[in-house]
């Protein structure tokens, strides 16, 4: 159990099963943890971690939702480097190697004992405080945004189908469907339609974020894409009117998940 006398780690659940989520949060705060909350999807799992800071997160790969366990943890990281603990029913060697590339700190194949996950809390915990500055930050993620309560950026504004970006000191209306894709290029995001391109000091994490109703999906590091302006696509590449995307290895599944077999 952890000392009382020193802050005790603070922990972020993310579970669409309900009652493993409470399950795992009463015996984490039994044995001194801090959760400071649960999460049912990527989405939630975003914003909770941006309003309040986990030190470790204890993720499922295969969450409901358009974002998977593996994508969550990508974009959790980026938010602020923690250590990631994966707890999955599938073990597999593709879904491995995609955990693999995100530098978990446990792969726990379900059920999992509680001195299992202890143990890999512990260890992962103290790994991590000997973690060279340097080496954290050097953990694969996307640009870090800044946190939603400081609202990086311009404001996006939504009124229906409706939203409003703000162009050279005016809110120009766009309709959500004129949307093609989104490009990020470090800190700024471009929003491209059919006939305009929209440059928004704003990650494409955090505009994700803020347009989550819209169908933008990611499919590569740095671009995310509107489904309904899907006109085909195979392994590697999308198209939409006009356009060639590319659709990154690691976020296919995640893609194709949106679609529905016949």
């Amino acid at each position: 159990m952890i000392s009382n006398q020193v802050q005790s780690p603070s922990v972020l659940i993310v579970e669409d099963e309900v009652i493993l989520a409470l399950d795992l949060c009463l015996q984490l705060e039994s044995k001194g943890y801090t959760v400071v909350g649960t999460a049912t999807t990527g989405r939630q799992a975003l914003i909770q971690q941006t309003e309040q800071q986990a030190d470790i997160i204890i993720c499922d790969i295969n969450l409901r939702g358009d974002l998977t366990g593996i994508e969550t943890a990508r974009q959790l990281v980026s938010i602020k480097p923690v250590p990631i603990i994966y707890l999955t029913a599938m073990n597999d060697r593709s879904t491995l190697e995609q955990a693999k590339a995100t530098n978990p700190a446990a792969y726990l194949i379900k059920p999992v004992t509680n001195d299992n996950l202890f143990i890999a809390i512990e260890i992962a915990l103290n790994n991590f405080i000997h973690l060279s500055e340097t080496q954290r930050t050097t953990l694969p993620q996307e640009p870090a945004p800044t946190p939603l309560g400081v609202r990086e950026g311009e404001t996006i504004l939504q009124i229906g189908d409706f939203i409003f970006i703000k162009q050279n000191y005016q809110f120009v209306r766009l309709h959500q469907a004129e949307v093609l894709y989104a490009e990020a290029d470090d800190k700024y995001t471009t929003l491209v339609t059919t006939s305009r391109k929209f440059v928004l000091r704003l990650s494409l994490v955090v505009l994700l974020q803020r347009m989550l109703d819209m169908t933008l999906v990611r499919i590569h590091r740095s671009y995310a894409v509107n489904l309904e302006k899907v006109e085909s696509f195979n392994d590697y590449e999308i198209q939409v009117p006009g356009h060639t995307l590319p659709l990154g290895r690691v976020y296919k599944e995640e893609f194709l998940r949106h679609f529905r077999v016949r």
